[in-house]
Order: structure tokens, then C-alpha cells, then sequence
């Protein structure tokens, strides 16, 4: 069985017109990263309860919070670093999510041994408040190879890891590659396609994401794939990562490029022999 998530903030700003994008698509799942331009780290424990009560109000659960913990350089103090673990870890709670998505520091190439401290104990930390931490290979962060990945789940007991396609092939990796040597320890999946020669950001099966494989590969396997398309610059993209996506496809609105995301990862599904019932996607 497949289910699919998303971030949704790539559909709108607001929470009621994400819970909109997310319903009207046949999406049950969100990972949250941000709501009116805020991170999800910023929301004070009143915005918890609000959005927490109406995303449940809508039939909506959390699979992971989106957060930018380890999204900074590899010169941060262990106190720092673990407080925003621990704040990620009680937004989590708050949200009834299970999992946060986290990175592994800019400019540490070169500090193994830094890394995988810090990365050991907020490990320890968050097992203590029940959620898991699942590190994403984002490009420039110490774990953005597919060696290094592997480095981290020998070195990190209880690290998870979120497979994104896109990220490896802007590393220079093939994303057939980089699946097939890292889908054992792959708790997650982000559905992102990029040409490789031009960059160039595109629906999920138009690029060298290798994502009509992937779906093969996940068969007879139960497995959620987030949607994570960045089709369109959005509110809040450059706040949250800085970085200007180059995009072959032009959309006139978000929820434009968002729903045209879903649609081609669920024609893929389709042609794969797969049936939509309820959310779910069943062979």
C-alpha cells in the first residue's frame, strides 16, 4: 500500500487553504514546515492548539514535521543544536507526528566526528519523547552522498532517513543509485524531479528522478511518499532555504503547481497498476 503526503505550505500560505489542497487532491497526510510564512518551530503553544485542532477537525494527520533542524552550520554548540531538538520534539507531540525531518550541518565535510555526536544524542532525545528523527540528504549538508548517508546509519544508531531524489541528482548522484543503496534504511520518500543537465525542476516522471522505478521498487511494500514538487517559487521557499529553483514549467498560482504535482505522481501510480481508495493506493 502507498499513501501520500505533502507540504502542503507549497499550495498555500494559510492553514485552511492547505487543508483544502490537501483534501480536494485525496491526501491525508501533511508535513508541516510552516502556516502564514511562520516555521513550524516558531508557532507559539496557542498556534499549536489552534492548528493541531483544526487540521484533526478536518481529518488531516501529521506524518512528519518538516522542521530545519541540523539546516545550519556544523559550528553550532551541542546546547543549541539539542534545545531546538527538544523544541521539534514538543511540537511533534503537539501534533500528534511521529517523526521530524532533520539535516546534518553545513560545512562538515571534514567533522565526522562532530556530526555524529550531535547526531547520537539528539537521537537519544528525541527516543525519549517517542518520535523519530529522519535525516534528509539535502545538497551541502555533511549527509548529502550516498557514502556518507551509509556512514550515518552505521555511526547513528535509531537515525532514519528520508530518500529524495532530486537532492542526489544535484550532488551529482543517480537517483536509480542512490535508491538502490539506501532504500534498506529509508523510513520515507520525497517526491521531487529534476533534469539532471539543465536542473530544472519538473512534475514527478519527467525528469531523471528515476521515480517510475521507485514505485516499482516499493512493491508489496506499505511506504509514504511526500510531495515536495517546488514547481513554483512559494511564499515562505526563499525564507526557508534561500535557494532559487530553476523551473521548466510555469504555473499562475501555488495551488496551480501543486496540484499538478499530485496529478502526475498519481498517473504514475496508475499506469503502475495501481487503484485510489480512500487515500490509499492499492495493487
Amino acid at each position: 500500500m502507498i499513501e501520500l503526503c505533502a507540504f502542503a505550505d507549497e499550495a498555500a500560505s494559510g492553514l485552511k487553504e492547505q487543508i483544502s489542497a490537501l483534501k480536494e487532491n485525496g491526501i491525508k497526510y501533511l508535513e508541516l514546515r510552516s502556516i502564514d510564512g511562520k516555521n513550524v518551530l516558531s508557532f507559539t503553544d496557542a498556534e499549536i492548539k489552534k492548528y493541531s485542532e483544526e487540521l484533526k477537525k478536518a481529518g488531516v494527520k501529521v506524518w512528519s514535521i518538516g522542521s530545519p533542524v541540523g539546516k545550519t552550520d556544523i559550528s553550532v554548540t551541542e546546547e543549541d543544536f539539542l534545545k531546538d531538538v527538544s523544541l521539534a520534539a514538543r511540537i511533534a507531540k503537539g501534533f500528534g507526528a511521529k517523526r521530524i525531518r532533520i539535516f546534518s550541518f553545513f560545512n562538515a565535510y571534514n567533522s565526522c566526528e562532530k556530526v555524529v555526536d550531535l547526531l547520537c544524542k539528539a537521537v537519544c532525545l528525541a527516543d525519549k519523547n517517542g518520535v523519530k528523527l529522519c535525516h534528509e540528504n539535502e545538497k551541502e549538508v555533511y549527509g548529502d552522498s550516498i557514502e556518507r548517508v551509509l556512514d550515518l546509519y552505521a555511526a547513528v544508531k535509531g537515525l532514519n532517513f528520508v530518500y529524495d531524489p532530486a537532492n542526489y541528482i544535484q550532488c551529482g548522484f543517480s537517483a536509480r543509485e542512490a535508491r538502490d543503496k539506501t532504500q534498506f534504511c529509508t523510513d520515507y520518500y520525497h517526491i521531487k524531479d529534476v533534469i539532471k543537465n539543465t536542473g530544472e525542476i519538473v512534475p514527478a516522471g519527467l525528469g531523471d528522478g528515476d521515480i517510475s522505478r521507485l514505485i516499482d521498487s516499493l512493491e508489496g511494500r506499505n511506504a509514504v511518499l511526500t510531495l515536495e514538487p517546488h514547481l513554483k517559487v512559494f511564499d515562505g521557499y526563499a525564507k526557508i532555504d534561500g535557494t532559487e529553483m530553476k523551473n521548466k514549467y510555469s504555473f499562475n498560482t501555488n495551488r496551480e503547481a501543486f496540484d499538478c504535482a499530485v496529478k502526475a505522481l498519481k498517473k504514475l501510480l496508475t499506469e503502475k497498476g495501481y487503484k485510489e481508495t480512500e487515500g490509499e493506493f492499492l495493487k
